[in-house]
């Protein structure tokens, strides 16, 4: 029978009682994602007041029962009483979602985070919060708490109105929270994924002093960021490990239409192009209209520049740009993102200040007569890489009529899926083709492709794109992904919305996850950032015992455990590959969605990122050694089912 549906069905949920119970529609996630955006809310509106000239500093503190505060130096919230709500703009703030100063111009000529609901969501999911403000020589204070009672969900309610507690002989505000464990998977908050993005913000806000402080361990652990040189600095931390061309990088800065625009580039030896924007301080992953007008104003001053070069040689965009490392940072009013992640700006105005602005100023650069030292030698690269793209189309040319031509073969080599929903198909790049051959047999055929890999395939970190498309191994994966490749790639026509990196738990395992993880970071970084590659974790450990069910344990401790459990008289296997499973094991532990356990692949910080791929990677031995000796550390991994 039908359940009737009526008026007295209808909930209305009060004051931030929506974001308690539906958490996932502020934030994304209830994980360790989501519990650290909570901290980026706050953070980011310190970090908007330093942006807009009413701050310098700003304090982050990791406290010993877990909440954290944070603590700027700028004009303070409001604290008189809202003209319409009659309550303090504090309490407006932390407790009215879409309610804030960054709306109009007045207040925030530019602003990131989530406009006005930040600091409420952060309350909301908090078991308490606190909010003093620091402001005309008096020290205001107000706490929140989350509970509920009779059965109702109060969150983010004030215990109190805001009140004076004290004189003040500074000014800012400072929040303090503690993230409720009923709400977030875990609530530890990882000092160096907080440094990594404070770190960041101190580049793009030039003459901010950030701090950064945990209290959690003795004796107290502290970093400070200041870079004076702003931008700079950025790009030379970006080529730490690499042979520049020119020592100090170009930097650019200049306003148009109200849009703030800040550059800086510098010319490496190699052949990556490494571009990273921001709009805001929000990074744009996925670039936009400010990159285009930046790789535009590049392209017509190289131009430009080598009209009267004796080599009769016709140059594109790419040549300009090899081997070229920039940061670009725009400020906006009303920027426009595609997407609620915030990844890739469309305001085509953009296109249009950042072009002009670095046109003009790299134009002066290379008419510098001090700078013709440097600027020969971009020419010189520039040249030799359009020799480059010449002689090697024809390989090129080859090497794509290979790949055409491997299709067929492939077909053979590639065991595909049934299924023609992409969105729900699974493509395993497997090690060794014994391991492949159990993976074909133990699939489900529906919806998991398998394509096993014949020994390792080539570190693409030391190799120019010629020969990464003449290598078998690489050319199966390309063509089996369907997305085409550098210009012709089309994320809509990938086949798969799962790539799985399925190789042993041992030394040559794990070399083969970092070869195929340097490949997508390199050439296929929009299927990382969309989240479209993982690596599998199938189990160490099968422990049997007669008329119980076999359990998998993944590390040392889950196999005491489960020793201790079943008891004696338990049986333990090691596994030393992929290729002592069966069929039935491999389905069992690593294939089988509901009983896997998959490890998303994630860039959270491009410039920490491309550092390590370049010391682990490249050709350099000594970085990657001192990397290793210090960080190394092959038995922590955190896990999550998928």
């Amino acid at each position: 029978m039908q359940k009737s549906y009526t008026v007295s069905d209808i909930e209305v949920m009060e004051g931030l009682e929506a974001v308690r119970r539906r958490p996932g529609m502020y934030i994304g996630t209830t994980g360790s994602r989501g519990l650290h955006h909570l901290l980026w809310e706050i953070v980011d509106n310190s970090i908007d007041e330093a942006a807009n000239g009413h701050a310098d500093k700003v304090e982050v503190i990791l406290l010993p029962d877990g909440s954290i505060s944070v603590e700027d130096n700028g004009r303070g919230i409001p604290v008189g009483l809202h003209p319409e709500l009659k309550i303090s703009g504090v309490e407006v703030i932390m407790t009215k979602l879409h309610a804030g100063g960054k709306f109009s111009d007045s207040n925030y000529a530019y602003a990131g985070g989530l406009h006005g609901v930040g600091a409420a969501v952060v309350n909301a999911l908090s078991k308490w919060t606190t909010v003093e403000v620091f402001l005309d020589g008096k020290h205001y204070y107000q706490r929140y708490s989350s509970y509920v009672k009779n059965g109702k969900i109060y969150a983010g309610v004030p215990d109190e109105a805001l009140k004076v507690i004290g004189k003040a002989s500074k000014h800012g505000t400072k929040t303090t929270f503690m993230p409720d464990g009923e709400i977030f998977d875990e609530t530890n908050i990882h000092f160096d994924q907080v440094a990594k993005r404070l770190k960041t913000l101190a580049y793009l806000v030039e003459g901010i002093t950030i701090t950064l402080r945990d209290q959690r361990q003795k004796p107290e652990k502290t970093v400070q960021y200041n870079f004076v040189g702003g931008l700079a600095d950025y790009v030379s931390a970006m080529n730490e490990n690499k042979k520049t061309i020119n020592e100090i990088p170009i930097k650019i800065s200049g306003e148009r239409d109200g849009i703030q625009v800040s550059v800086a580039m510098q010319y490496t030896e190699g052949t990556e192009e490494n571009v990273t924007s921001f709009v805001n301080n929000i990074s744009t992953p996925d670039g936009g209209m400010h990159v285009t007008g930046f790789r535009s104003a590049v392209t017509k001053t190289m131009t430009e520049f080598m009209q009267n070069n004796k080599e009769k040689i016709s140059f594109e965009g790419d040549d300009f740009r090899e081997g070229l490392a920039a940061a670009v940072s725009i400020k906006i009013k009303n920027a426009q993102f595609e997407g609620q992640t915030k990844t890739r700006l469309g305001n085509a105005a953009a296109r249009v200040a950042v072009e002009a602005i670095v046109l003009e100023g790299l134009t002066e650069y290379f008419q510098d007569l001090n700078n013709a030292g440097v600027c020969q030698k971009i020419a010189e690269k520039a040249i030799n890489a359009a020799k480059v793209r010449e002689y090697t189309k024809k390989a090129k040319q080859v090497a794509r009529e290979k790949l055409k031509a491997d299709t067929a073969p492939l077909i053979g080599k590639l065991s595909s899926c049934t299924g023609r929903d992409y969105k729900k198909n699974e493509l395993f790049i497997v090690e060794g083709d014994s391991a492949g051959g159990s993976a074909k047999s133990g699939r489900d055929r529906k919806f998991q492709a398998i394509l096993p890999l014949r020994g390792k395939p080539l570190n693409v970190e030391k190799k120019k794109i010629e020969q990464v498309l003449a290598n078998e191994e690489f050319r199966s994966i390309i063509t089996a992904l369907g997305c085409g490749f550098e210009s012709t790639f089309n994320i809509k026509n990938l086949k798969y919305d799962k790539i799985i990196i399925l190789a042993d738990a041992d030394q040559d395992g794990a070399h083969i996850r970092a070869i195929l993880l340097t490949f997508f970071f390199r050439y296929y970084p929009e299927l990382i950032n969309t989240g479209h590659v993982y690596i599998a974790q199938p189990p160490l450990y099968s422990v049997a015992k007669r008329r119980q069910k076999t359990q998998y344990a993944h590390t040392e401790e889950q196999l005491e455990q489960l020793k201790k459990e079943m008891g004696r008289g338990c049986e333990v296997k090691r596994f030393k590959g992929l290729g002592e499973m069966n069929p039935e094991e491999l389905w069992e532990t690593t294939l089988d969605p509901e009983n896997r356990v998959l490890l998303r692949v994630d860039v959270q910080d491009r410039l920490v990122a491309d550092s390590i791929v370049s010391k682990l990677m490249g050709d350099d031995a000594n970085p990657r050694k001192e990397y290793i000796n210090l960080y190394a550390n092959f038995n922590k991994i955190d896990n999550f089912k998928a």
